[in-house]
């Protein structure tokens, strides 16, 4: 085995050997030559490097720059320096075969993470072909160096097995610290152990440890002791800090017999903190040494206001474990951070009237000792509580929803729940207009989208529960209701910011929608005019928007309002992109047009999934309600030509359904509802109901609602209704008159209903008809034209548009720039488009506005 192995470093034979050799002036410089050189110059000190040192010079410097390629996921490069890498340790074969293998080129040949938590070449070029999503979103020639890459090392590897073994071995036996610490094994401390001589006996244990270091610089000194690295940069810094921390076990927090007062505790976490966002500082220690100091002042009875002041710094520490804002926080520093806060509350709650908290406290004018006076402390509970609320949607956002874990994690909520409550109760007492519109908004946040079983059943009557448990559930605190308006209240009067105003409407206004309270959220949102100016907001709120108006929608669906329902939902479900829309996922066919970072935001957008809106039953409901009105839309006016459409995604489910080769029982929730608007196209609402309501179609949809049998009551209700309206427009040309009650035994519908429905088509123009109250009959007038006569009509226009046709083309040829062609140009072409433009945008205006 190399020698290198056994001692990690040959620092000291290195100062001893002639790596630094003076070479003699020459005994023939002229005169000359010494008028030239000044007397730095002949001061100056040629240094001769030896073979080795050079060739190791010329491979760490080559696996530096592997490394950082690695960084930037550069395969191309990683490929192009290995393959230098190579031709440079053959060059170096015969230095090699005297000294052995060194061990900073079998590190980066490893197949798995060595002790000093280095990743190494070949571990990175396998986690980067199991990687199949990040593989996808390379490039060619960075997959194609990949692949090389991969085999390359494979094959590479196998004339270093013995000393990878051995390697392993070592790295296994050896403990890091006793390799620093150990004198016996000829590590130089000038190389391992340079101090500062103004830097604080303290200060370096702040600083990162080896198992997080990535530095390359530290990693060659490692291996080689070379003492060459200039002492004051920034690599050589680090290594100061991690040789530092490793040689002290448990610092002490305070020299003996200091005496432990207010301004020496207050010193000492000024020191802590100076370290905090620095590079190179172990935040897992610094959140340790903070807890220490919390116990130090604890113990000495130094007063709440320097807990409060520690407690503050120690919850921000936690948030800043992760630098990455993306990262969510572990569960270990999760439940630290919850209980830390509560902790904070705690101490505030029982020194109530003697901690006065604000960011608006300076730090030279705070009170942090015991004192007559009431303890100031500068900080900002809130803004703790709201990173807190913050961190928690991370963690949800970011586990998996179909596993045990996103289940406990929920758990958590409640908790989260109860800080907000406590604070919310602290803030009214002793917070700002602001910040109590902030908190409530919060407290908004966790309540708006939970339905509210309990006030359900109370207002349902309570049927079947005894009289105890109807006084235990009323004693167990008020209702979502009673809470959402007292608190959106408040922020309607009080906010003065846009943001927290419409977020706590739209919360409103999802609340009464999802317990059914159709016309109260249909006001407020009338008297909002959000729908306005929505455009302007930022991307959550707009998420928060889409997910109200569909929430209404479904609301108006269960209500039986069909048209509202249709028109809340037209805008998300005709986009093609509700799952997008409404904060539940990203699209992968959209994937092309978002960079990495753009995923990454849109990412943090999402809303977790017990939060989310069933998009099976969005797509339902809206097909549903497009059939209920399309489906007589199209009886009417079906041999009209310029027949409007209402849902366009409902005329694309009805093509792909005619283009099926093979028609089979439906299995699908669209199938379904083509096979139903099939049935009620012909009239027959038996068929109709069985493909709407049936036991697949329960499970997949109605049984979500609420009220379930309600909602299908409604739906068989709605459905013979439009297939009675359905089959008088298909058929009333085949009848002189029918009896009201034929048609109310055909359809199962009461005689008042089939009479209303029939005379509302007769105000309305619908029906050319009128009724005959003794016979209780419908005499048809037969004053609409045939399918014979509309085909006739048809024709006669095909043959107007041929004749002016071919008059435009006459007058071409004959040079004359008159007649039809004029007049269709700037006549009666120019009025048609005008009038059905006029229509549509008007259509689409008043449609909007009627509703929404």
């Amino acid at each position: 085995m190399s020698r290198f192995f056994a001692t990690g470093s040959d620092s000291e034979s290195e100062e001893s050997s002639s790596t630094e050799e003076i070479t003699p002036k020459a005994s023939g410089t002229t005169f000359k030559q010494s008028l030239l050189l000044s007397d730095d110059e002949e001061d100056t000190k040629r240094v001769v490097r030896s073979a080795k040192d050079k060739r190791f010079e010329e491979l760490t410097n080559l696996i530096k720059t592997i490394r950082n390629a690695m960084k930037i996921r550069d395969m191309a490069k990683c490929l192009e320096e290995f393959e230098q890498l190579c031709r440079a340790f053959l060059k170096s074969k015969n230095i090699v075969d005297k000294e052995g293998v060194p061990p900073f080129y079998i590190r980066l040949l490893l197949n798995q993470n060595c002790k000093y938590r280095l990743l190494t070449l070949t571990l990175f070029s396998s986690q980067l072909w199991e990687d199949k999503e990040g593989k996808k979103k390379m490039n060619k020639n960075n997959a194609k160096a990949l692949s090389t890459l991969r085999q390359k090392i494979r094959k590479y590897n196998r004339d270093f097995e013995a000393e990878i073994a051995a390697y392993k071995e070592v790295d296994q036996k050896t403990s890091y610290r006793n390799i620093y610490n150990s004198a016996d094994e000829g590590v130089s401390a000038k190389s391992f152990l340079k101090k500062k001589p103004e830097a604080a006996p303290e200060a370096s244990k702040f600083l990162k440890s080896d198992e997080s270091s990535s530095s390359e610089e530290d990693d060659d000194d490692e291996d080689w002791g070379s003492d060459t690295v200039d002492s004051g940069s920034e690599s050589s810094d680090e290594g100061e800090g991690k040789s530092a921390s490793l040689a002290v076990e448990k610092p002490k927090m305070f020299a003996k017999g200091t005496e432990i007062n207010t301004a020496v505790v207050v010193k000492k976490l000024n020191e802590i903190l100076q370290a905090r966002g620095k590079k190179g500082t172990d935040r897992a220690a610094q959140i340790e040494l903070l807890h220490a100091l919390a116990a130090i002042a604890a113990e000495n009875n130094l007063g709440q206001g320097i807990l409060v002041k520690i407690k503050f710094n120690i919850i921000a520490s936690l948030y800043d474990y992760n630098p990455n804002l993306a990262a969510f926080m572990k569960p270990d520093m999760w439940k630290k951070c919850l209980d830390c806060i509560d902790e904070l509350l705690d101490i505030l709650f029982d020194n109530n009237n003697n901690i006065f908290i604000g960011e608006n406290i300076a730090e030279d004018s705070e009170n942090l000792a015991v004192s007559d006076q009431p303890f100031r402390v500068r900080g900002c509970v809130l803004t703790l509580v709201e990173r807190m609320d913050e961190e928690f949607t991370k963690i949800m956002q970011n586990t998996d929803p179909h596993s045990q874990e996103y289940v406990d994690n929920l758990k958590d909520e409640g908790r989260v729940c109860g800080l907000v409550d406590r604070l919310l109760g602290y803030l009214e007492n002793k917070g700002s207009t602001e910040e109590i519109c902030r908190i409530y908004l919060r407290r908004i946040m966790h309540t708006y989208y939970k339905f509210d079983y309990k006030a359900h059943r109370r207002s349902l009557g309570l049927q079947g529960e005894s009289k105890s448990e109807q006084d235990q559930e009323e004693s167990e605190g008020e209702d979502s209701a009673v809470i959402m308006d007292r608190l959106c209240k408040f922020i309607y009067a009080k906010d003065r910011t846009d943001r927290i105003r419409t977020c706590a409407i739209l919360c409103h206004i999802y609340h009464h929608a999802l317990h059914s309270r159709w016309y109260q959220a249909r006001d407020l949102m009338l008297m909002s005019h959000l729908q306005d100016n929505i455009q302007h907001a930022d991307p959550p709120v707009q998420i928060l928007y889409n997910r109200t108006m569909v929430q209404l929608g479904i609301c108006a669906f269960r209500q039986g309002m069909i048209k509202d329902a249709h028109n809340a939902l037209l805008d998300i479900q005709s986009s093609g992109r509700a799952k997008e829309l409404l904060g539940q996922g990203l699209l992968m066919r959209n994937m092309q047009e978002r960079n990495a970072e753009q995923e990454k935001i849109e990412k943090r957008r999402q809303v977790p999934f017990h939060m989310h809106i069933n998009l099976e039953l969005l797509e339902c409901v809206y097909l549903v309600s497009a059939m209920l009105l399309e489906i007589p839309y199209m009886a009417a006016h079906e041999f009209d030509a310029r027949r409007r459409m209402i849902s366009k995604q409902f005329h694309h489910q009805l093509r792909v359904g005619e283009r099926q080769p093979l028609l089979g029982p439906p299995e699908s929730m669209r199938e379904h509802v083509v096979a139903a608007s099939k049935a009620m196209k012909m009239g027959d609402w038996r068929t109709c109901h069985s493909f709407i309501i049936n036991e697949k179609m329960n499970s997949k949809v109605w049984d979500l609602f609420p009220e379930t049998q309600r909602v299908r009551k409604m739906l068989v209700r709605k459905i013979q209704e439009e297939s009675l309206r359905t089959y008088l427009f298909t058929y009333s040309s085949v009848y002189d008159s029918i009896s009201m009650e034929t048609l109310s035994e055909m359809f199962e519908l009461e005689i008042p209903t089939v009479h209303s429905i029939i005379s509302k088509m007769i105000i309305n123009e619908e029906l050319m008809a009128s009724l005959d109250q003794p016979t209780q009959t419908v005499v048809m007038h037969r004053t609409e034209p045939t399918s014979l006569q509309n085909m006739a009509l048809q024709l006669a226009e095909k043959l107007g548009s041929l004749v002016e046709n071919n008059e435009r083309v006459f007058d071409l040829k004959q040079g004359v720039y008159g007649g039809y062609f004029n007049r269709g140009q700037f006549g009666h072409k120019g009025v048609y488009q005008q009038k059905q433009g006029g229509y549509q945008r008007g259509g689409y205006r008043n449609q909007n506005q009627g509703n929404y």
